[in-house]
């Protein structure tokens, strides 16, 4: 892991350097967590089962004929479906990192929050 150094100034403001910044893939917001006495900061993740993927999914079932009620049941259906899609890719990801490094820390601190449930 690399670490970089940086000035808290007196608004409790750090400056991220571009490099950790480019590399965590940080848009517009970050979130913090805190273990211990060590902060942990990531890019805010967005809601995968919403916005673009439940365009998508809208779209295909309108397209497929489906109206009214039967069309909300079937979209609903569908975005449960992704929902699962998502989770499993999270938690084969979340193996092959345990695989990887030979630890559970380190992943559970990063995913944990998305794998419950």
């Amino acid at each position: 892991m690399e670490w970089k150094r940086a000035r808290v100034s007196q608004k409790r403001q750090v400056t991220i350097p571009q490099k950790l910044f480019e590399q965590a893939g940080i848009k517009d917001e970050v979130e913090f967590g805190i273990k211990g006495r060590n902060i942990i900061m990531r890019p805010v993740r967005e809601n995968i089962g919403n916005d673009y993927f439940g365009d998508l999914i809208l779209a295909d079932l309108i397209q497929e004929g489906y109206k009214e009620q039967e069309l909300l049941t079937k979209f609903r259906e569908r975005q449960a479906e992704l929902h699962g899609a998502v989770k499993t890719l999270i938690a084969e990801s979340v193996q092959t990192a345990r695989d990887y490094n030979g630890t559970d820390d380190e992943t559970d601190e990063l995913f944990g929050d998305v794998m419950g449930d």
